[in-house]
């Protein structure tokens, strides 16, 4: 089914207002074991990073540039400081098929422990911050593009961060929808995700 515009940045507002809960539909990173090596991307990542101070968003402008997903930029001693003093737990993915999810959180996994960030399970009980990411897809022509919006909490349930974005490559398959999203696609998000957040930690995020 194809999408308008307008249609695809409701439903990002209220899957960020409204996770829902289909078992069939999640996958966090403790559940799988990443892989050797991180997966390059066809597409550019086109994440943005803002403070979260209010509930609303507007998606960025998708792009039809595409190249491979850039190695992380060294650390600044602010963000290797804080890095290493942060304990993330990454919640089960809202809107994503189990098949899209996976690699994604394989390459959460693999970037965080290349950035020297610490993943937590969901029964850990001493995470510092939360990860709660909410996905859709929308499809044009032979391209389907990725719409996510990522949410960073404390362990109280205070939103601090938001972290949204689009990332748009040409579909595998005859498919439309999440079939038809190749793994690197998820992967480039997933780089893109961890590389804000090391950010946002090192300007001062971490408190």
């Amino acid at each position: 089914m194809r999408r308008s515009r307008v249609t695809t940045v409701s439903l990002l507002a209220a899957l960020a207002l409204g996770a829902c809960t289909n078992a069939k539909d999640v996958l966090e990173p403790s559940a799988i074991t990443p892989p050797a090596a991180s997966a390059q991307s066809s597409a550019t990542p086109q994440g943005t990073s803002t403070t979260a101070t209010t509930p609303t968003m507007t998606a960025p402008a998708p792009s039809t540039a595409t190249a491979t997903t850039a190695p992380a930029k060294p650390a600044t001693p602010a963000q290797t400081a804080a890095l290493a003093r942060t304990r993330l737990q990454v919640a089960p993915i809202v809107g994503a098929s189990v098949d899209a999810a996976a690699p994604l959180t394989a390459e959460l996994q693999a970037r965080a422990k290349q950035r020297g960030l610490t993943l937590v399970g969901s029964t850990d009980q001493t995470a510092t911050h939360v990860l709660k990411g909410y996905f859709s897809t929308m499809s044009e022509g032979k391209d389907t593009t990725v719409i996510y919006v990522w949410d960073i909490y404390d362990p109280s349930g205070n939103r601090l961060h938001r972290i949204n974005g689009q990332q748009k490559a040409p579909s595998v398959g005859s498919g439309e929808g999440w079939p038809a999203v190749a793994p690197a696609t998820m992967q480039a998000i997933a780089d893109q995700t961890i590389d804000q957040f090391a950010a946002w930690l090192g300007s001062g995020g971490a408190g």
